[in-house]
């Protein structure tokens, strides 16, 4: 199973427990393949570089499970050739159906209700963290 997460996941699996945890643990073993792309690793990293996400560190006494390198060398690093203007409402969006077509995946893998309202771009269906981890349940 081949899944693309978007960077809302990939920063709630590296600070908190919870399904996306789950989702990067299981990439970890080899049980899913995690697709990402070069922009969404750079928006991951700016995330994470943002001032209120660092206060949130030390507020918190938050400690990242996960580097962005940690991320990049689990993840099949796809490269997107076609440019999408799928999601009208948030542009910045089409960036993870950018990486999920170029990388063939079977999921995007989201929070994120711009593209949980598509539900499915072209045989690539948009789930929740949890909806995945119940579907991967063994």
């Amino acid at each position: 199973m081949k899944i693309t997460a978007d960077t809302n996941v990939l920063v709630s699996a590296t600070f908190w427990d919870g399904e996306s945890n789950k989702i990067i643990e299981k990439v970890e073993r080899k049980e899913i393949e995690l697709v990402l792309s070069k922009e969404i690793l750079e928006e991951f990293a700016a995330v994470l570089g943002y001032r209120e996400m660092q206060d949130k560190i030390k507020n918190k006494n938050l400690e990242m499970k996960r580097t962005i390198e940690r991320i990049a060398a689990i993840s099949t690093i796809a490269e997107p050739k076609q440019k999408f203007e799928i999601v009208k409402e948030d542009p910045d969006d089409n960036k993870i159906i950018d990486c999920a077509k170029a990388g063939n995946v079977d999921y995007i893998v989201t929070n994120d209700h711009h593209l949980l309202n598509l539900k499915n771009i072209g045989g690539i269906v948009v789930i929740t963290p949890e909806e995945l981890i119940q579907l991967t349940k063994p």
